[in-house]
This record gives structure tokens, sequence and C-alpha cells, in this order.
């Protein structure tokens, strides 16, 4: 779930502590083969398989590993052929939320989900019932001190970024999809370091939830994020500072 929910720093935090490198890998090697797939085995000529290849090496992953999953989406090696699918579901408080799903079994993905949801008070909807209220746009984030305001405000312009905003620990771009590649180009020709960027779902409007909702809200988006099959999550959910404090004292 990219940086738009304050869940997502908590789920960072967390993941660092368990070092849950397998999954991780197994994310990261299923983006590369359907990105080689989709587009070719040719990182220059394949912005989703560079990035993707980028990832997978700022995380330590082995030149060989990341090799080997590219052979298999172009099909000089043999291997699984996994399926992209968007799941959309309902959650505590009238959260909405969409899942980011690839897998090699669709029906035991879609059984899997829809009990992640029921067990957190939630219900996988049917296609339509969510995605309403999300706009699909490129997400850049970067470390607070990797850039100034007035250098954000002239790049995100010039380059064709829609707008930037203040994430606490980071800033985060938004950007049409198709204007993406050149916003992240731009910053790393003015030698700004980018954190991550990829195409996701922000929502338009935001739902405070608090109490037992935002737990269990918490909860729901974390059990998502955790299955084996899915590569993001998003939500329409907020949870007010004074909120997560409780929550995690």
């Amino acid at each position: 779930m990219s940086g738009h929910s304050k869940w997502a720093t908590i789920k960072r935090k967390k993941g660092a502590l368990d070092a849950k490198r397998g999954k991780l890998f197994t994310k990261l090697i299923k983006e590369i083969t359907v990105a080689a797939r989709m587009g070719g085995g040719d990182p220059n000529g394949n912005p989703r398989l560079r990035k993707a290849v980028d990832d997978a090496k700022g995380n330590a992953m082995p030149a060989d590993t990341i090799k080997r999953a590219i052979q298999r989406g172009t099909g000089e090696i043999e291997g699984v052929t996994y399926e992209e699918i968007l799941y959309e579901g309902t959650g505590p408080g009238g959260s909405l939320f969409l899942v980011e799903i690839m897998t090699d079994n669709k029906n035991r993905t879609v059984a899997e989900i829809r009990k992640v949801f029921e067990r957190h008070n939630g219900a996988l909807a049917a296609g339509g019932a969510a995605q309403w209220a999300f706009d699909r746009k490129g997400i850049i984030a970067l470390a607070k001190e990797a850039a100034t305001e007035d250098q954000l405000m002239e790049i995100v312009a010039d380059a064709g970024g829609d707008d930037y905003s203040d994430q606490g620990e980071e800033w985060q771009i938004l950007a049409p999809v198709a204007s993406l590649d050149p916003v992240v180009k731009a910053l790393e020709d003015a030698k700004i370091a980018v954190k991550s960027y990829s195409p996701g779902y922000v929502p338009k409007n935001k739902k405070t939830v608090t109490g037992r909702d935002a737990e269990l809200c918490l909860n729901l988006a974390e059990a998502l994020d955790d299955h084996d099959d899915t590569q993001n999550v998003y939500s329409d959910f907020d949870v007010p500072e004074e909120e997560l404090a409780k929550l995690e004292g």
C-alpha cells in the first residue's frame, strides 16, 4: 500500500522488524516475470521490468534469481504463468479496499481473499464496488531530506506531475500514469534520490476511522498485504495520529 495512508508507515516499521525477505522476494519475482512476459526481457525497452529489476537489486536479490525470473517471463525457461487480478472489497467504518493480486490459481486465491475480508469485518465485493472511489495515478516517494519544496514545485510542474505532498517522513508526488517515468527521470537528472515509484490507486476522499473501526481496518489491511498472492493493497481509510498512538501503546 503506497504512502497515502498512515497505516503504511506502521507496516514498514513492522516489516523491518519481521524481515520478511522471503515473502518480499516472492512478490518481486512475480512482478519481474509478468513484466518480462508482457513487455519483453530487455529492461532498457521495458519500463515496468526496469523498475522491477531495480526494486529487486535494491533488496539485495541475487543476479541469478533476477535472470531466471526474466527468462521464465520470456519463455526461455519453463515456469508458472501468473494472472493479474484486482479485487475490490469493503471494510469496517465504510472503508473501501483494492487488492492487486498475482496468482497461478484464481479459484484458490479468491476464496482465500474472501476469508481474509470476512475474518476482519469486511466483505469481498463485485467489480466496481470500490474502484470508483480511487484515481489511478503514478505514485513517487522521496526521503524528506532528498529535496526542498521549491525543488519539487519546479520539477513536478515541468515534468508533467500533478501534485506533491508532505507525508511526514517523506514527500509523495502524484502524476498521471503516463507521466510517471518522465517525472522520475527529471528527479534523477536533478540528483534527487527516489525511494520508490509505481502506478497505484489514490483515494479521492479519505474516511476517518477511530476506536475499534481503526483497529479493524489496520488489521484487515495488514492481513490482506500478508497474503502470498498480494502485490499491493490500497484503502481510503485514515487513522488520526492520536488513534495510532493509542493502538501502538
